[in-house]
């Protein structure tokens, strides 16, 4: 993937698609830490309203204190799945 320093310039919108692209999933926290998307959910939907296939499941993460929560997991779903 391409450097986020040549990213600087692209909507939360392009940055997300490309990440996609590239690593297929992504949760809320990586969202944050790689694109400094804060609204991964609401940049989701407007891809969604796009056309563009992505689907979201629950997923349980561990947390700081040793248990676990449940996030969000947003897949982009390839035309052959």
């Amino acid at each position: 993937m391409e450097k986020l320093e040549t990213m600087a310039k692209e909507s939360h919108k392009t940055r997300l698609l490309k990440y996609l692209n590239y690593y297929k999933e992504i949760t809320p926290l990586e969202a944050i830490r790689d694109l400094g998307n804060t609204r991964l959910s609401a940049t989701i939907f407007s891809l969604k309203e796009d056309g563009v296939n992505i689907r979201t499941t629950n997923t349980k993460v561990p947390t700081r204190w040793g248990t676990t929560t449940t996030v969000a997991k947003y897949e982009l779903v390839s035309e052959d799945n």
